[in-house]
């Protein structure tokens, strides 16, 4: 490994600490070297703060003129909610800029890139396939939402190696070990939103956030959706007393309801195939910032989901038990496929051991994008 790549998966590592917390921002790392130093850090800051090159340059002060420039993202060249990074690049003195990755913006879209080397800065795109495999992963959530001004939707369930979620009796408490359930609370921080069904509400009375291992709230997901047709949301449910904004999506406004609480906002939704038009629920998820959501379930609101064309990975742990049973139900409901030729393929698979169990995580080969 040379020195670029060893440089620019440090500046990878620093885009992943801000995953999930500076949205609709994407997630970009940025470091400054100069005779073999670094001489400056940055990570995206939450809006209006500052862009990771920024902050880079800041640090790095008088010691950028002359250096190079690692950044996960190319800079941006438009005047957002700050000035353009390139001008900042560009007074800086910076001579070489290494970015492997053309922002999906629009506003951008190599005009940054064009920018920098219009001015005489040298460009270096060039990048292992892994290495940038990488870098765009990290923004896939950005790029969905800067498509579609949908959230990146991940479905994630537990089941058993035969399919099953729980058993017979509805006993589910726990499919997988602790390890599991641990990682469960990494990907709920570095998710934007969470959603579920209300029947998970109302079977579980789960609390949706991120916690600590001390099970401290980590103040994450910023955004918890309840899809609930009929208005059943209790109002004693525990997911009410936690920290954090509540999409409460009903066909029909309740008579009385928890949305009098100031965290709770009340979304009317219309109907669509098999209950709520859930592609109008994830433009309300995006049109708040959102650019990421994880769905826990339940089964039918997965199986809506993917009846639709509707997410866009998977994270599915599955635990080396046997639990059998007709009536022991499966993650995912709904419709269904008729021939397996028009099954979901999945793909990148990556696979992931926690302790018993394993983590298989995957793109999903097709989605409804209109």
């Amino acid at each position: 490994m040379n020195k670029d790549e060893s440089t620019f998966i440090r500046a990878l590592d620093l885009a992943s600490s801000a995953i999930g917390i500076v949205g609709p921002r994407p997630p970009v790392g940025a470091i400054v070297v100069n005779d073999g130093k670094i001489a400056g850090e940055g990570t995206t800051s939450p809006s209006p703060g500052p862009h990771a090159e920024i902050t880079a340059l800041r640090q790095a002060g008088a010691c950028a003129r002359g250096g190079t420039l690692y950044v996960t993202l190319e800079p941006c060249s438009h005047t957002g909610s700050t000035p353009p990074c390139t001008m900042a690049i560009l007074a800086s003195g910076i001579a070489r800029v290494v970015a492997h990755v053309v922002d999906p913006n629009p506003r951008v879209s190599g005009s940054g890139f064009k920018k920098l080397r219009e001015e005489g800065v040298a460009v270096d795109r060039s990048a292992s396939p892994e290495l940038k495999a990488k870098a765009e992963r990290l923004i896939q959530p950005f790029a969905k939402h800067v498509r579609t001004g949908r959230p990146l939707v991940t479905a994630k369930f537990a089941m058993s190696l035969d399919g099953k979620i729980a058993t017979r009796t509805g006993n589910s408490r726990w499919i997988t070990g602790p390890e599991a359930r641990k990682h469960v609370h990494r990907i709920r921080f570095e998710s934007e939103a969470i959603m579920v069904g209300i029947g998970t509400v109302l079977a579980d009375d789960p609390m949706l956030t991120a916690r600590d291992e001390n099970g401290n709230h980590s103040g994450r997901p910023r955004l918890r959706v309840i899809v609930d047709s009929n208005a059943r949301l209790p109002h004693d449910a525990r997911l009410l007393g936690e920290t954090g904004q509540i999409l409460w999506a009903v066909e029909e406004l309740p008579r009385s309801n928890p949305a009098k609480l100031p965290h709770v906002s009340v979304f009317k939704t219309p109907l669509g195939q098999g209950g709520l038009d859930l592609a109008t629920v994830l433009r309300e998820v995006g049109d708040r910032g959102h650019t990421s959501l994880l769905v826990e379930g339940g089964g039918n609101l997965l199986g809506s989901l993917f009846d639709q064309r509707l997410v866009d990975r998977v994270a599915v742990f599955v635990a080396p038990k046997v639990i059998g049973g007709k009536q022991a139900p499966g993650p995912v409901a709904g419709r269904g496929i008729e021939s397996l030729a028009d099954s979901l393929q999945i793909q990148d698979i990556d696979i992931k051991h926690l302790g018993q169990d394993i983590l298989i995580t995957g793109r999903v080969s097709e989605v409804h994008e209109s």
